[in-house]
């Protein structure tokens, strides 16, 4: 690990266009100390960024490397694995079909596909928006062997074949990458294109995105970084996805200032309608009137109450984030070749977010009024043990130590173990729900890294429910 640190402080390769009244020298310097921090703490090899303004690149810059075993430094050009970000160049192709007549997306998915599973229950638009239940095929046992070997369409369906949905279509939204590889197929049939073609020739090519590549194409790529992923403490190199396997869920590779060229076409018009963009970028609704956080291939969302408009990418061994706030018409792009959750990508770009708007971050951070500072340090300790499996019993009431007991500890100790050692607990507040008193905290983790965390207290003074996310 403190080999990493030497070797991101002394290989660290800049390409950068500063515009001054943007990023200046002090803002520069607090992202650089930040993103360095990030990867200390994920163990991330390398990273490159990029920020925009109004449409125009005004910075950018790497850290690191993009290949540990021959010293080769990331750089502005660096391809990176992309992702989930994937999805939105799927969501658009569909779009652009119900643009030229040959679907429509409430159509069922019976409609182009009828022998997928529960084809009958689920729309296009399900799919879209990860409301429709569908269970998702990264979900099947021995993933990784599966997921790194060639695989037929057919195969990745029969993953998820016999599975029942996981809800009501429409009913509730799950994240699920079973829909977008029958969107994928979808487009392939409308369309009689392969889905590589019509991405290619639709997308990639009238946007001028020649760096865009998928995952079949990396040995190709001389300035490819290699993919990392942390195991038991160490860094090491991840096995690749395989292409068909990700497929039109997350099979593209890329560099930052490609994904600024589709960012700034997606919005302009230049790829699908004005009004279509909109329904990307709009939070679609379950039946019961709530908001999903998702449109189409987009996730619609904020970060210290200000919107934000994007997505995240992870493969085995990269994470990324490209994400759009539409106040300061600012579009914020972090690739790393590192896998960890939280995801390095994600925390880099609120950094950065957060670097450049100091006085948002300042006010997002402050505590709300009412808080007990007994509960908050009760809390502390609640979370600490959490983070180590520790027992705090006394604390909780039957029903929810009999969960952790049975299954529900270890599962937090894993999610919450990898944010490290807490900086800060802050009080957003408390509610009446469900019979019970809610107590609602960010917890901060260091630059760019958060939790949203509650305790829900019934009348006896015990925690009843937790909720996090």
């Amino acid at each position: 690990m403190r080999r990493i640190a030497i070797a991101l402080c002394l290989l660290c390769a800049c390409q950068m266009a500063a515009a001054a009244d943007v990023v200046g020298p002090a803002q520069a310097r607090r992202i650089g100390a930040d993103v360095r921090d990030i990867l200390r703490r994920t163990g991330t090899p390398g990273a490159t960024i990029a920020i925009a303004v109004q449409g125009r690149v005004v910075y950018s810059h790497s850290w690191g490397l993009r290949d540990r075993e021959r010293h080769l430094p990331a750089t502005r050009d660096t391809h990176y694995e992309i992702g989930s970000i994937t999805k939105q160049f799927t969501a658009a192709a569909i779009l652009q079909l119900q643009e030229a007549g040959k679907l429509h997306i409430d159509d069922t998915l019976a409609t182009y596909l009828p022998d997928a599973p529960h084809a009958g229950e689920v729309t296009l638009r399900q799919l879209l928006s990860h409301t429709s239940g569908m269970p998702n095929y990264f979900d099947a046992p021995d993933i990784e062997r599966i997921a790194t070997r060639p695989i037929a369409f057919d195969r990745l369906i029969a993953l998820v074949a016999g599975k029942p949905l996981d809800f009501a279509p429409g009913s509730e939204w799950a994240y699920s990458n079973t829909g977008y590889i029958l969107l994928g197929r979808v487009i392939e049939l409308v369309s009689h294109e392969s889905y590589r073609h019509y991405v290619q020739t639709h997308l990639l090519d009238p946007t001028g995105m020649s760096q865009t590549f998928h995952v079949a194409e990396e040995t190709q790529l001389p300035l490819m970084a290699i993919g990392y992923r942390r195991r038991n403490g160490r860094t090491e190199r991840a096995p690749t996805i395989s292409d068909s396997f990700g497929w039109s869920a997350g099979h593209l590779v890329s560099t930052v200032d490609d994904l600024q060229k589709w960012n700034e076409a997606l919005r302009n018009g230049r790829i699908v309608t004005a009004a279509d963009y909109a329904s990307m970028s709009t939070s679609v609704k379950t039946t019961d009137g709530a908001d999903a956080g998702y449109g189409f291939g987009l996730f619609v969302d904020s970060i210290d109450d200000q919107p934000r408009v994007g997505h995240t990418g992870g493969s085995f061994g990269f994470t990324s984030a490209d994400e759009y706030f539409p106040k300061q018409g600012l579009q914020i792009i972090a690739f790393t070749n590192n896998v960890e959750d939280p995801e390095p990508g994600e925390r880099i770009t609120t950094a950065i977010f957060e670097d450049l708007n100091p006085e948002i971050a300042a006010a997002s951070h402050r505590p709300a009024p009412g808080e007990d500072p007994a509960r908050t340090a009760s809390l502390r300790v609640l979370f600490a043990g959490l983070q180590t499996g520790a027992d705090h019993s006394d604390s909780l009431n039957d029903r929810l130590n009999g969960k952790l007991k049975t299954g529900l500890a270890q599962h937090l100790q894993e999610k919450f173990a990898p944010f490290g050692h807490p900086t800060a607990f802050v009080f957003k507040g408390q509610r009446s729900a469900a019979d019970l008193q809610w107590f609602d905290y960010v917890i901060q983790f260091g630059p760019g890294s958060e939790l949203k965390f509650s305790i829900g207290v019934d009348g006896a003074e015990k925690i009843a429910s937790l909720s996090y996310g």
